[in-house]
């Protein structure tokens, strides 16, 4: 049979019909091979036939075009990467409980939630490792990993403080912190090295930078056999205008000054973006990157403070560019969304419309 489309079938017949070869079926069956006229169920059979193939050629096709998405509604490339959020982003405890916050977290869609340790609260000096274990059991029985702990006692006990009082508490406390993520069965660990300046504090008196990078790598230096112990890993975190660590090169230096694997970084967005950009960063330190905040950030601002930080989507920040480089470094791990504010009235709302921004970041959307 002549390898030809249900239309030239048709002529095909026609054309047989006129020379009188109008045949019934089982004469058609005595045919010698490669007779061209064909019988109305032959040109059915074929027809058939053409339409499969068709349809499996573009099933074929389809299963191997890369999909090109809709930019307007989301990345149109899926990253591996696992989406979380900060629980300073609930209204905690003011308005919910510990367990409410992993309940809501799980029930928006996100892998994980990172909490936060303070000198009150469920996270705390207070808290015991039975404690801490029924958290976890709380968390695993909702669904939801813990992604790391964060903490804002660097700030009022900083590492590099000049009052040797509270550069020995903020050495005490993260020692707790790494404990606690032990206990709850949590690998990173939010460290703040030191700084320079802490400009939204007016209880902290500048440190020269040669003395504030001295203290810090002794402070460190001082966990990382208790981080190994304890099998976590002590992430350094870019900070927001503390004028230490500035360049993606300090930071490796840094690091890199321990050889040890368990000093790692922990890779925040939004804190270096008032002049520079989260994109040029990530190559540089590479897999280096732990853990990680996507932390809005706006160019268009003049509010140098926390304050400048937006939610997800509302801002300058190139995600895009972000997120291929994060994924050209091989990084598989959490993205954590960090802000400082819950919606004062119905504070779901920022959590479900975060959680609908890291699908389309993370192209689960597209």
């Amino acid at each position: 049979m002549p390898n030809t489309n249900g239309f030239e079938h048709f002529i095909e017949v026609e054309r047989c019909q006129r020379k009188g070869h109008d045949m019934n079926d089982s004469q058609a069956n005595i045919l010698p091979p490669g007779h061209n006229c064909l019988t109305r169920r032959n040109v059915i059979k074929a027809m058939l036939a053409s339409t499969g193939a068709a349809a499996f050629s573009s099933r074929a096709r389809a299963a191997t075009t890369k999909r090109s998405g809709d930019s307007l509604k989301g990345s149109p490339k899926r990253y591996a990467m696992k989406k979380s959020i900060n629980q300073w982003a609930f209204p905690y405890p003011q308005r919910m409980s510990l367990k409410e916050c992993l309940q809501l977290a799980k029930d928006a869609g996100y892998d994980g939630i990172e909490l936060n340790y303070d000198l009150e609260n469920d996270l705390s000096p207070k808290s015991s490792t039975k404690d801490y274990q029924a958290i976890r059991r709380l968390a695993d029985k909702i669904g939801i990993r813990i992604s790391g702990l964060c903490s804002f006692l660097f700030w009022p006990y900083p590492l590099t403080s000049n009052d040797p009082e509270k550069r020995a508490k903020g050495l005490e406390l993260a020692g707790k912190i790494a404990q606690a993520a032990h206990d709850l069965g949590v690998e990173n660990v939010l460290l703040v090295p030191g700084a320079v300046h802490i400009p939204w504090r007016d209880d902290y008196e500048p440190v020269r930078n040669d003395i504030c990078d001295r203290r810090a790598r002794q402070a460190v230096g001082k966990l990382v056999s208790q981080a190994e112990r304890l099998n976590v890993f002590l992430n350094v975190e870019n900070i927001f205008f503390n004028g230490y660590l500035m360049t993606p090169m300090e930071m490796n230096d840094f690091v890199d000054s321990f050889q040890n694997e368990h000093v790692k970084i922990h890779f925040d967005t939004g804190n270096i973006s008032i002049f520079q950009h989260p994109e040029h960063w990530i190559p540089i330190m590479g897999k280096r990157i732990r853990n990680i905040h996507l932390k809005e950030f706006s160019k268009k601002s003049t509010d140098y403070s926390l304050e400048t930080f937006r939610p997800l989507l509302d801002g300058t920040t190139n995600w895009p560019a972000v997120m291929e480089e994060l994924d050209v470094t091989g990084y598989r791990g959490y993205v954590t969304f960090e802000y400082f504010h819950p919606y004062p009235h119905y504070p779901e709302a920022l959590v479900y419309q975060t959680s609908d921004s890291l699908d389309r970041i993370l192209g689960r959307i597209s």
